[in-house]
Order: C-alpha cells, then sequence, then structure tokens
C-alpha cells in the first residue's frame, strides 16, 4: 500500500549553491525557520525580498518565507511572495511552482493549484505534487471533479480523487458512470485503489542466536509488548478491519536481521514495527527509508540519531519533547524556581539531565544539584536536599529521572514517613509500582511525566485487561498496553483504501486521543509531542499544562 501514495513533504531541502558568503541576517532567518519560530523567519527574509537588490539571493529569500507563511496559516501571503519568482528564469522552478501549488490549495485555489502542477517536470516533485493533489481535492464535488476531469486527466492525484469520491456514492449519474470508467481504464491509475489491508510487520528480538523462542520468559519486556499487539490486531479484525501480522526473530544478531530484511514480505509492508537496540534499528531505518515505509520504534526515547529521516517514528515523545512538557510544567506553576535532578544511569535519563539542566537555566531557574543517583544513594540525595523529618528543604522541587523500582521504592518510603511538601516529578511508570499508594501521602508530593501514560482506570482500559487475561491468563503490563495502543495508533493513521499517506494523515492532527493512553501529537515532527507532567487528584490523573 505504502508505494501507491508517498508521503506529502511540504519542507524542501535546498542546497544553496551560494552557502559560501550568505549574509549573517539570512543565516539567521533560515535558522529561525529550522526552529520553527515562523513569524520571525518571515520578517527576517523581507528585507532580502529585492531582486534588484538581493539577485538569486531574493528567490531563495522568497521561497522560504512562503515555507514560514504555510506554516502559520497564511497561504495567501505565500502566494503574493512567491508570484514575483514564477515569472523569473530560477534554478529552482519546480520546486517553487510545487510550494505555490500548495499554497494555492490551502487558499482554496484549487484550479490554479491543478495548472500550476501540469507545468511541473522533474518527475519526483511532480510526484509530491500527485500525492498533494490527492490530499487537497478528495474532498471536493463530484460536479467539480467531473467537470474538470479532461484538463486534470494526466494527474494521478486528481483520477484517485475522483474515484474516491465516485465510489462512495450510492447513486452515480451518466456522466460519473463515465468518468469512473474512463479514470478504471488509465493506465497511472489501475493501483489507486488500494487492497484494504493493513500490512504490518513486527520484527523484534524474540531470542539471542539459536535459542529456541520457548526460552523467553513471557515477562520479558519484548514478548509483553508482542503480547499487546497481538490483541490490539485481534481486536481489529473483530471490528471487521482487514489486517495481515508478520512477526520476525532478529534474533539479536545483525546478519540474521540483514537476511531478514531481504525478504519480500518486509518491502511490502505499510509499517514495520521494531526493532529495539541501537545496532538494529540503524540498520532497519536505512532499509525503512530506501523502501519509503514509516518505520515505528515501539519504546525509546531516544530519536536523535533519526531527525533526518523521513520515515522512522517514535512512538514515545522524545528525550527532548519530554524536558519540554517538564520545563512547561514548572513554568506554569509558582513552586519558586530551585530545582534539583536525580538522574539513573540509563542513556535516556543521562541525556534528559542535560538537555533539562541547560532548558531551566534558559527559563530561569536555579538548578541546585544535578547528580547521578542509585537505589542506596537516592535517600541521601534528597536527604542532602534538606527534604527529611523536621527539616526546611533547599530547593522548590525536585525530578526524578528514572524508571527503576529499585530507586523509586525508598524514594516512595522516605516521603511517606516525613512531612515534606516538596514536589517531586517522577516518570509515569511509578504509577504501576506496587508498593506505592499515592493517595494516602499526607500531601500530594508526586507529579508524573508523561510517556505515552496509560489511562488507568478507564472503561478501554478496564475491558483490555479482562481480554487480555481471557488470552494470556495473566493482567498486562504497561508493555502490553501500549503494543495495543501502538496498533490502534497506526490503524487511526492509515488510509486502507486511497493510500492516503501515514505523514499526511498526522498531520492533519494536532492532537489525536488515545484508547488506553492520554493521546498523541505528531503533527510536523516524528515522535510524540504530547508529554504533559500530570498530578493524581481523587484517583484521576489530571495535566498540570
Amino acid at each position: 500500500m505504502h508505494k501507491i501514495f508517498l508521503v506529502i513533504l511540504l519542507f524542501f531541502t535546498l542546497q544553496l549553491g551560494y552557502a559560501q558568503g550568505l549574509p549573517d541576517n539570512f543565516q539567521k532567518a533560515k535558522n529561525e525557520l529550522s526552529n520553527k519560530d515562523y513569524w520571525s523567519a518571515v520578517n527576517s527574509f523581507k528585507p532580502f525580498l529585492d531582486y534588484e537588490k538581493y539577485g538569486n539571493l531574493a528567490n531563495y529569500a522568497a521561497f522560504h518565507s512562503a515555507e514560514a507563511y504555510l506554516q502559520v496559516n497564511q497561504p495567501g501571503q505565500a502566494i503574493e511572495v512567491l508570484r514575483p519568482v514564477y515569472s523569473r528564469n530560477w534554478n529552482k522552478n519546480d520546486e517553487m511552482k510545487y510550494l505555490l501549488a500548495v499554497s494555492y490549495f490551502q487558499n482554496n485555489q484549487n484550479e490554479d493549484a491543478l495548472r500550476i502542477i501540469k507545468q511541473i517536470k522533474d518527475a519526483d516533485i511532480l510526484q509530491k505534487a500527485y500525492n498533494a493533489t490527492f490530499e487537497y481535492v478528495k474532498d471536493e464535488s463530484s460536479t467539480f471533479l467531473v467537470t474538470n476531469l479532461r484538463e486534470f486527466k494526466t494527474n494521478e492525484g486528481f483520477l484517485a480523487a475522483l474515484a474516491k469520491v465516485l465510489q462512495e456514492k450510492e447513486i452515480m449519474t451518466a456522466s460519473e458512470r463515465e468518468a469512473l470508467k474512463e479514470v478504471a481504464g488509465n493506465p497511472s491509475s489501475r493501483n489507486i485503489i488500494q487492497d484494504e489491508v493493513l500490512d504490518v510487520v513486527v520484527l523484534l528480538p524474540f531470542t539471542t542466536g539459536n535459542s529456541p523462542i520457548s526460552s523467553v520468559s513471557t515477562s520479558d519486556f519484548v514478548f509483553e509488548l508482542y503480547q499487546g499487539i497481538e490483541l490490539g490486531v485481534e481486536e481489529l479484525k473483530k471490528q471487521g478491519t482487514k489486517v495481515n501480522l508478520q512477526t520476525f526473530d532478529s534474533k539479536r544478531d545483525i546478519k540474521v536481521l540483514s537476511n531478514l530484511l531481504k525478504d519480500p514480505v518486509l518491502s511490502d509492508a505499510d509499517v514495520i514495527v521494531g526493532p529495539i537496540y541501537r545496532d538494529e534499528t540503524i540498520l532497519v531505518s536505512e532499509f525503512a527509508e530506501s523502501e519509503k515505509i514509516p518505520l515505528i520504534h515501539p519504546l525509546s526515547n531516544l530519536g536523535e540519531r533519526f531527525e533526518l529521516s523521513t520515515y522512522s517514528y517514535l512512538f514515545r515523545p522524545s528525550a527532548k519533547s519530554l524536558v519540554d512538557g517538564v520545563v512547561t510544567a514548572l513554568k506554569s506553576q509558582n513552586w519558586g524556581k530551585k530545582v534539583a535532578i536525580g538522574f539513573s544511569n540509563s542513556s535516556r535519563d543521562e541525556r534528559m539531565a542535560r538537555e533539562l539542566e541547560d532548558e531551566l537555566r534558559k527559563s530561569g531557574f536555579d538548578v541546585v544539584k544535578s547528580e547521578k543517583i542509585d537505589q542506596r544513594s537516592v535517600n541521601s540525595f534528597l536527604q542532602g536536599l534538606g527534604i527529611s523529618r523536621g527539616a526546611n528543604s533547599n530547593v522548590h522541587q525536585v525530578i526524578l529521572l528514572t524508571d527503576d523500582p529499585a530507586i523509586a521504592q525508598p524514594t516512595f518510603s522516605l516521603i511517606e514517613s516525613i512531612t515534606a511538601t516538596v514536589p517531586v516529578l517522577v516518570m509515569d511508570s511509578w504509577l504501576s509500582f506496587n508498593f506505592a499508594n499515592y493517595e494516602m501521602l499526607e500531601f500530594p508530593n508526586f507529579y508524573f511525566i508523561s510517556n505515552n501514560t496509560p489511562k488507568f482506570g478507564s472503561p478501554e482500559i478496564k475491558v483490555f485487561k479482562e481480554k487480555f487475561y481471557e488470552k494470556y491468563l495473566s493482567y498486562p503490563s504497561i508493555n502490553a498496553i501500549l503494543g495495543a495502543e501502538l496498533v490502534y495508533w497506526i490503524y487511526s493513521n492509515s488510509d486502507l483504501k486511497y493510500g492516503v499517506g501515514f505523514r499526511e494523515n498526522l498531520d492533519q492532527k494536532s492532537f489525536q486521543a488515545g484508547k488506553y493512553t492520554y493521546g498523541f501529537n505528531f503533527r510536523n515532527s516524528t515522535n510524540n509531542l504530547y508529554s504533559p507532567v500530570f498530578k493524581l487528584e481523587n484517583g484521576e490523573l489530571i495535566p498540570l499544562n
């Protein structure tokens, strides 16, 4: 399915021939655009729009200005800055025409956009333009599409949109039936209608080397994740969705994995889930890029090595998104400016601690201490901050970055035994530790950093637990819940019939409610940007911000 419609890309990376000697202010404008500070970028590019003064540089300024305008929903302004470039002889004409067409689409000038697309010559850019066409005209009236078929019949996206609209009609006019017959007979539209089967490949290290799968413990996090995925797929099938789940064992062996990638099942997949470990994910990510298949990293928060990838996604928030969520939450409270950070020796926690310290200081907070902790040192770390019976705390809030229950247990015991009121921010995994009853504490000290947090106690989770127990004779872990939610998220953003790209569906929504978790935001992102900090109130998790 993924090969029929490629993902629409609103941004082009222009390889500038004038990279040497760029004016400082122009480079500043590019950096603002890269950092998503769109209005600042527009204002910074504005002086460079003078073609008489800046020549070819003005064309690039107009192009980048249009990119920024589209991101702040100002397509009319994007059109205005691109129109002068359209009449010039420029080495990026096709890229500019594509961006102008997208601007016309967003400004509800569909016919103007379609006429611009007819002038694009570069095959790759033309394919992107066809993708954009389908996305923007698939909700047009059948009258518009049938009337304009003759003029735009070479546009594959237009034909796909027409086929979609007509096939959804219960009653067609004679002209509509004739149009559908023409579309069906067009060689470029033969593969427009999909097989309506969601092909999911799971690629995980179930075993090591030649060990039999029976040697894998059912409590292993990989096995737990897979159980959730399996049950999620079964639920989709019960609802009438056609899903083909194919599972491969990478055996934690790069040679085995390399051979698996030669299997045609993987190249025909709509989405690949896994693997887990760094060396494996790098190899499969390269494969996904070449085959243009969305690759989902199911549990990781470390996505910096995939920042330049188009098809690799973190299902959970990246370390940066987690940090942004914490900083936003602290800024929304009036707890004070002094912060202490404790972190475990995991790569995620160490990375988060560094980034969090930098971002907090930029936001005016005073990071009193940032220190690595373990189960033996966490109490002395806290007591050294004055968090002990009868003492006045030296900080206004403490952040503990760890999923380790061996660190959580002494922390909870200490807070439970004293009357300190200092807020303690911890990862949401602490909610699942069976030794902690947060509502029995004298003060609501604990706050939880969302990392795709399950909606504990919700009707959906209750039903899922019952079905999970019925199938596996045990209750689901958080990893199992995330596996089922992963399947739901993939399905919710896949168009099984008309091939709309996974990326396009994600970009249409700024927030998407989860089925078993509190939700997602993947708009213009390859990781879940929704990472609030929760407080626990009357058994309910409520975001601080």
